[in-house]
């Protein structure tokens, strides 16, 4: 039986049996699910797609019926709306709401899983702390390797960069990690009091990208800290997830400009002038769903004049499991203690 010349035209060929209205239209059906579903799909293949549905729908009203064509059409804006979508995702990883970490499908070298990645927060100026935390409760060289390799434990200093890039405050710095190697350098982030909220959320955002790890741990560089006694803990809470934990408290908003913990943004916190429950900003940690959370949402999370109501203030309204643990309050040292100040 010969091909109607509506068909010659799409197949170019005689030999071609004439394509039934049926399955044109789960065809038709099918290529709607399969571009709605493949938001990663190659454009060039979803082009390639509508132009074979386009050569279809020219085939005339006897060969692709109504109900086809309103299922090209439907496929048309499915297209449409990915390409949009596709849009925004671009703009949004350029933005930073996707870590860099999610943005890479290189998965031919995974990365190792820690139980915790430690950041003792630092600054210009207090070289005698760090080297009495290296004396006291962290590791040097091989040691340090060994802790993360045998441990799962990172341990690493963290600081900022100084507003004059390049000068003394930097190079001293650097001088000291070319001894010690123990360093996290935030080079985006300016080293200044003022910073310091927007420096906890860049240690969490640059940690969760560089290690997998359960927790993510913030420590003052005053405290002094039991590894052995931090590990028992977080490795009994590693059947939960969105925990954030520390020494829980709230306080008094100090609405003075003249005060020493003055928050510009005392009128938010109400008439009672009370911060909401948060963990003491001596150590705290949180699993490796918050750490995320904060590095995926880095470019919208506010931050206030404390870095530590600053952390608390991200997990409001989510569903996180607030662990107030009192082995986290370091203002005495008491046997299974797990901090203690300096």
């Amino acid at each position: 039986m010969h091909s109607r010349p509506s068909q010659n035209r799409l197949s170019g060929s005689a030999s071609r049996s004439r394509i039934s209205p049926l399955f044109l239209s789960l065809f038709a059906a099918m290529a709607t699910v399969y571009v709605a579903g493949r938001l990663w799909q190659d454009a060039e293949e979803r082009v390639y797609l509508i132009q074979q549905l386009d050569k279809r729908n020219g085939q005339g009203q006897s060969a692709i019926s109504v109900d086809d064509t309103l299922k090209i059409i439907t496929c048309r804006e499915q297209q449409k709306k990915l390409t949009a979508l596709e849009m925004e995702l671009a703009a949004a990883r350029q933005e930073g709401f996707i870590p860099k970490s999610l943005s890479k499908n290189d998965e031919s070298h995974p990365k190792k899983k820690f139980i915790a990645v430690i950041g003792i927060i630092t600054t210009f100026g207090r070289r005698k702390n760090r080297d009495a935390i290296r004396k006291a409760w962290m590791p040097t060289g091989s040691a340090l390797k060994k802790l993360a390799d045998k441990k799962g434990f990172i341990v690493r200093f963290v600081i900022g960069r100084s507003s004059n890039r390049g000068d003394s405050l930097d190079r001293e710095i650097d001088n000291e990690n070319r001894q010690t190697n123990d360093f996290i350098f935030l080079d985006n982030q300016v080293e200044a009091h003022e910073e310091h909220p927007k420096k906890i959320k860049s240690f969490f955002v640059h940690a969760v990208e560089n290690w997998d790890a359960e927790f993510y741990v913030k420590v003052n560089d005053d405290v002094f800290v039991n590894i052995d006694s931090l590990g028992a803990m977080l490795t009994s809470h590693l059947d939960k997830s969105r925990l954030y934990i520390g020494c829980m408290k709230s306080g008094e908003v100090f609405s003075e400009p003249t005060q020493k913990w003055y928050e510009p943004d005392w009128w938010k916190f109400g008439d009672a002038k009370s911060y909401f429950r948060h963990a003491s900003g001596e150590i705290y940690a949180v699993s490796r769903a918050l750490a995320q959370y904060i590095s995926i949402n880095r470019a919208i999370l506010r931050t206030y004049a404390h870095d530590d109501v600053s952390a608390g203030s991200w997990f409001i309204g989510l569903d996180v499991k607030h662990v107030d643990e009192r082995k986290f309050c370091c203002s005495s040292w008491s046997p299974g203690a797990i901090c203690a100040n300096a």
